[in-house]
């Protein structure tokens, strides 16, 4: 499963509900990166997309723990046994966990790998990812060159999770 988010220096995301900044290459980035496939985000981050509507052209999952939350055009679930669950439907490949703050958190352990857009600048912020940098699961195995929007610069980063040797335990069950 993949990962996908824009993060500042301290691995903020988000404040007050809102992205920190939009740069259209990311967007255009996010775009490509995930149209035809499959997205799960949270209830709170489907209310910051324009009219509160699923993305165009994605399966989208929203993780809810309301259960009488519905939405028109995406699936509800409200677990993440029950995401798991429903995701045994399509190739892991294939399966972005598009935020926020508390799905990325749960569904982390989950994927391996990360499509991080890295801005080189520190905001205001009250949503962070997991600082990757700093799990040693977790090695940058691609990068592009540092872009600018303005006087942002930015760069995309590829993450993987490092494969951990197996035990002796697991290779004799």
């Amino acid at each position: 499963m993949n990962i996908i988010a824009a993060v500042d220096r301290n691995w903020a995301i988000g404040n007050k509900g809102r992205l920190l900044v939009s740069i259209p290459n990311d967007q255009k980035h996010f775009r490509e990166e995930t149209m035809g496939k499959v997205v799960v985000l949270g209830r709170r981050t489907l209310q910051t997309f324009p009219q509160g509507m699923p993305l165009q052209g994605r399966t989208n999952i929203i993780l809810s723990r309301d259960r009488g939350f519905r939405v028109k055009g995406a699936l509800v679930v409200h677990s993440i046994e029950e995401l798991l669950r429903e995701l045994e439907k399509y190739p892991s490949r294939d399966v972005y966990c598009i935020g926020g703050e508390s799905v990325y958190r749960q569904l982390l352990p989950y994927c391996d790998t990360a499509h991080i857009t890295k801005i080189d600048h520190a905001y205001e912020a009250d949503a962070h990812f997991p600082d990757l940098d700093q799990d040693s699961k977790w090695k940058i195995t691609a990068d592009s060159d540092e872009l600018t929007y303005f006087d942002i610069a930015y760069t995309f980063l590829k993450y993987e999770r490092i494969e951990e040797e197996h035990s002796n335990e697991e290779e004799h069950s």
